[in-house]
């Protein structure tokens, strides 16, 4: 029997014509068989696909041939070959989405003057040697940080990576410009460019965890500075790094450990919220979330929705 694996990895480099390379990347994704996502960019490619190991490798290994990804850092994890529902290979402006396309600049070696990179020891040296002198800033939406974060770390009121150069901007975090910071999402893409946009911004000291908490996870599990689960954007929807690691996330009916996060009862729902099993055995609650109920009157059943 086949084993399933999922990979996730993002790649810098200058592509002059991002039209060809989505359809690229199409025709290697589907020839393979394989379910994720993958976006690509002016700056870049960032993917997170399933399948066999096989085929896995066949297409990093085609993948790798394009001038600037040879070194993309693969990170692999278990899979089970239904994680991803579908193949979806997409243009944008942006490789992540934080409104700021002119502000970032890359070459065939990555992105130009974003923050020093750290492998998992230097983070743990790091605030060894500089004690509270030390900051970590979370870099991904803040739902994410409610299952698991660096321990201390600051979490931005991002709902989306939209609103970071809003937060950046808003004073909130002038204290830390003399501080060094160290910026950490999943698996690192986000804070290539968070690193920058702060930068930007006056932060002096920024730095960014090499493979993000993937790889800081690998390295330590629950005995380093992560605490909980690690949110994932596929059907697994949590990682855990080893037996002692505990979502530090609370089912916001009768606050039970959980790192289970699920929609509304409308189909058209994006909020994500915590819930047990025992308080919701369903795949999504059975009433509507507030953000649902402000943006729309009218609401689409999920029976009609999967009926579709």
């Amino acid at each position: 029997m086949a084993t399933h694996r999922i990979i996730l990895f993002y790649g810098f480099t200058p592509i002059a014509d991002p039209f060809a390379v989505k359809l690229w990347q199409r025709e290697l994704a589907q020839r393979w068989n394989l379910t994720g996502r993958i976006i690509v960019a002016p700056t870049g490619i960032n993917a997170t696909l399933g399948g066999t190991v096989e085929a896995l490798k066949r297409y990093v290994k085609s993948t790798k041939e394009y001038p600037g990804l040879g070194k993309i850092d693969v990170k692999w994890s278990a899979g089970t070959g239904d994680d991803f529902p579908r193949l979806s290979v997409k243009q944008r402006p942006e490789l992540v989405a934080f409104g700021a396309p002119d502000e970032v600049s890359v070459t065939t070696d990555g992105v130009v003057g974003g923050g020093k990179h750290l492998a998992p020891q230097e983070v743990n040296d790091l605030v060894a040697t500089r004690g509270e002198d030390v900051v970590f800033f979370d870099g991904r939406n803040a739902f994410e940080a409610q299952t698991g974060r660096f321990r201390g770390a600051i979490v931005p009121d991002a709902a989306t990576t939209h609103d970071f150069i809003t937060e950046l901007e808003s004073g909130k975090y002038d204290d830390l410009k003399g501080k060094a910071v160290v910026t950490y999402c999943t698996g690192g893409v986000r804070c290539e460019i968070l690193s920058v946009l702060m930068k930007n911004r006056g932060f002096g000291e920024v730095y960014q965890i090499d493979g993000g908490i993937v790889r800081y996870g690998e390295a330590f599990g629950s005995t380093g500075l992560w605490e909980g689960s690690l949110y994932v954007f596929d059907g697994r929807g949590s990682l855990e790094f080893d037996a002692g690691s505990t979502s530090l996330g609370a089912c916001e009916l009768c606050a039970a450990t959980t790192d289970r996060f699920l929609n509304c009862a409308d189909a058209a729902c994006t909020t994500q919220r915590l819930a047990c099993e025992d308080c919701v055995p369903g795949q999504a609650f059975s009433d509507r979330c507030p953000a649902c109920s402000t943006a729309r009157e009218a609401w689409l059943p999920r029976t009609e929705k999967t009926s579709v």
